[in-house]
């Protein structure tokens, strides 16, 4: 094997948060619908079904995506993120199925912020800057 000019493959960050959960193709799809998200790649199970591997963006962010499966075991994650308009972000996750947990509302440190919960558990605190 070659030798990588960097030890961070290009175009990512060094620190990426990763989601195992039950089914990686809905939670693409509830991100992309909620937030915006980008998918990038999706790498089928060696059964050919579900994701094994899979990333998608939002804004200049990166999230790895696999479902369950061997030692991947599910994950619980809170996860904060900029969109431009965090209350059309909030409605739009609440009609993919989020809860809304906080609704948004404007802080003392300068955000309109709120959170949800997806419909497989994952938090997401959203805010608009």
């Amino acid at each position: 094997m070659a030798k990588a000019k960097s030890h961070v493959p290009e175009g990512l960050p060094a620190v990426v948060p990763q989601l195992v959960v039950k089914d990686a193709k809905a939670l693409i799809e509830f991100a992309v619908k909620a937030f915006g998200a980008t998918p990038d790649h999706a790498m089928p199970g060696p059964d050919g079904k579900g994701i094994l591997h899979g990333m998608f963006r939002i804004g200049g962010a990166v999230v790895f995506i696999s479902d369950v499966f061997g030692m991947a075991q599910p994950t619980s994650a809170n996860l904060f993120i900029y969109v431009p308009d965090v209350d059309a972000s909030v409605k739009a996750a609440e009609a993919a199925g989020a809860k809304v947990v906080a609704p948004p509302m404007d802080m003392f440190w300068g955000d309109r912020w709120a959170m949800v919960v997806d419909p497989q558990g994952q938090t997401w605190q959203g805010a608009t800057h």
